[in-house]
């Protein structure tokens, strides 16, 4: 599929065969390059009518998960958190960095370093103040002194 994204870039993105078999059903006798989504005047969508398409659902959806409704939904949202979940999957960052359209590497590590944050989060959560201290055979120099020792 190509995509006509901002500041004009044009982006090729491939498509499960279930998606394409959705999205056949909406150009069926159109020109093959016609827009797919089209407003109620039968021009292509804006990125104002695609953010209100998605707030629309959120809002619909939030109804059978209720903790949407807190959220803010938006079309960036949803491209942050498929980005979050290629990552991780183990998808290299320089193809996240092209299926974004991002010309930079350094703006694709934006998502890295979101996914360490949300690793510390979880982290802090967990309580291990009952663990026990492992028992050792010997005891270790501290820190410094090794160092000092160099």
């Amino acid at each position: 599929m190509r995509l006509h994204g901002k500041g004009n870039k044009i982006r090729i993105c491939p498509l499960w065969p279930t998606t394409a078999t959705s999205l056949a059903r909406l150009v069926t006798d159109r020109d093959r390059n016609d827009a797919v989504f089209l407003g109620r005047m039968k021009e292509p969508l804006t990125r104002f009518g695609i953010h209100r398409v998605v707030t629309h659902y959120a809002a619909i959806a939030s109804e059978t998960v209720p903790t949407l409704a807190t959220k803010r939904v938006s079309p960036h949202t949803i491209r942050h958190t498929t980005a979050v979940h290629l990552l991780r999957a183990g998808v290299d960052i320089n193809t996240i960095r092209a299926w974004l359209g991002h010309v930079s590497l350094d703006t694709t590590h934006i998502y890295a370093e979101v996914d360490l944050e949300m690793k510390a989060k979880a982290l802090a959560k967990i309580d291990i103040s009952g663990l026990r201290k492992p028992s050792r055979q010997q005891s270790l120099p501290s820190l410094m002194a090794f160092l000092n020792a160099l």
